[in-house]
């Protein structure tokens, strides 16, 4: 039976291609390639719109792991989404990172306009945990292990 070797990328397309991927470096991943045009036969092929093109930055942990794609289409033009999308709406919801210090980390996203979507919560003494809405309404979820 085939299987599925590892976890490669998370794909989130957005408008601002370049402000979202100063949020994110500035979260501290890394840009890992990019920005690049994508266009012809196998973008239209994969997904199924004859005549795209994006443009692409593919971001990384310093610590390596699951990348993340961003993406922003110049034809066709991206269709509007919710930004003020709460958890309970169905589709993906967050992008999730491990921190080493929680309270930093939000103080400085704050710091740029990006606020808490809830609270700080604590899990089973094991985690502490924050939703941030970031740019074009992505909820990040930055965790910080306690125990």
């Amino acid at each position: 039976m085939p299987q599925i070797r590892r976890f490669d990328h998370v794909g989130i397309t957005v408008a601002d291609l370049e402000r979202v991927t100063e949020f994110f470096v500035a979260l501290g991943l890394r840009v890992e390639a990019g920005p690049m045009t994508v266009e012809g036969e196998f973008l239209d092929t994969v997904i199924g719109i004859p005549g795209s093109r994006t443009r692409i930055v593919v971001l990384q942990a310093p610590e390596g792991g699951t990348s993340v794609e961003l993406s922003t289409f110049e034809r066709p033009e991206h269709q509007p989404g919710s930004p003020t999308a709460m958890a309970t709406e169905l589709g993906l919801r967050n992008v999730a990172f491990e921190v080493d210090d929680l309270d930093a980390v939000v103080a400085q996203l704050a710091e740029g306009g990006y606020e808490l979507v809830g609270g700080v919560g604590a899990y089973e003494g094991i985690w502490r945990m924050a939703y941030v809405r970031g740019p074009e309404g992505i909820i990040v979820s930055l965790a910080q292990r306690t125990g």
